[in-house]
């Protein structure tokens, strides 16, 4: 019989070594992009670069299309996270508490477009667009990344609008509270951590979205992803699509950093296990 102990500790090496292996596949990769953009001179075989240095930090950061770049994809994560927020938390509130003809039908069919090959859905879109003369146009590109955001701000609000106390509502009520007052004291702290994260995903997915940003906008609009593609195929120098790929990550880590101090660590988790 196996000595109970020993299969513990025989568990918790198999835990940690996973652990370890999946670390080294996430961090491995980023800590060679980092060295990259800070690698003046790096020749084969040579695993440390020869010459390191800010230059081409300094050659990416005076170009002009980067900035316009950056804020051409801040500006359109802003737009679309809150147009998002406008339409879908009414709704997600609806679907939560309402119940109407057709409720979950509707509902799943927001779940239904995530169900086919993204990049055929935007072609369809794509040539619809065409017609409507938004391709290559600022609002062309918040409409397809809009769609995109459905998933998060319907789904992730309704579950936590599901997961309110009723009992404390009905208990504000019988205190003679109204709908409204209701819904600002008691409903909306309770489903804010949750909406929150929602909110979030939908910012940061939307910083990040590429395919629809280069498939509609192109060749107007360009986006830091967009941008940082064009970079890697059109330059000779690996170094500044490098740069770019960590200045992609600026975005996550304020944003994380900021949720953090806004929510507490257990208000955070609760709203991505909503």
């Amino acid at each position: 019989m196996a000595n109970p102990s020993r299969a513990a500790r025989k568990t918790d090496w198999i835990g940690l070594s996973l652990g370890v292996v999946l670390t080294l596949v996430i961090l491995v990769p980023m800590l060679i992009v980092v060295t990259w953009s800070f690698s003046n001179v790096w020749r084969y075989p040579s695993l440390w670069p020869q010459q390191v240095g800010l230059k081409f930090w300094e050659l990416t950061l005076a170009r002009a299309d980067v900035w316009n770049a950056l804020l051409t994809s801040i500006e359109l994560a802003t737009v679309v996270t809150a147009l998002s927020a406008l339409i879908c938390l009414p709704a997600a509130y609806a679907f939560a508490r309402l119940d109407f003809p057709g409720r979950n039908i509707l509902f799943f069919s927001f779940l239904a477009g995530q169900a086919f090959p993204k990049f055929g859905l935007l072609v369809t879109i794509a040539a619809i667009f065409l017609q409507l003369n938004l391709i290559a146009t600022f609002w062309g590109v918040v409409l397809i990344q809009l769609v995109g955001t459905l998933l998060f701000m319907i789904w992730i609000p309704v579950s936590a609008f599901q997961s309110v106390d009723r009992r404390m509502e009905e208990a504000a009520r019988d205190a003679g509270a109204g709908p409204l007052r209701v819904f600002w004291s008691i409903t909306l702290p309770q489903a804010a951590p949750t909406i929150f994260a929602a909110l979030l995903l939908s910012f940061v997915g939307t910083f990040y979205e590429t395919e629809g940003a280069w498939l509609i906008g192109a060749p107007q609009i360009r986006t830091m992803p967009v941008l940082m593609i064009t970079f890697i195929n059109n330059q000779p120098v690996i170094q500044y699509g490098a740069v770019l790929s960590v200045l992609l990550w600026i975005p996550s880590l304020i944003a994380l950093v900021f949720t953090r101090r806004v929510v507490n660590s257990g208000s955070f988790a609760r709203g991505f296990g909503g």
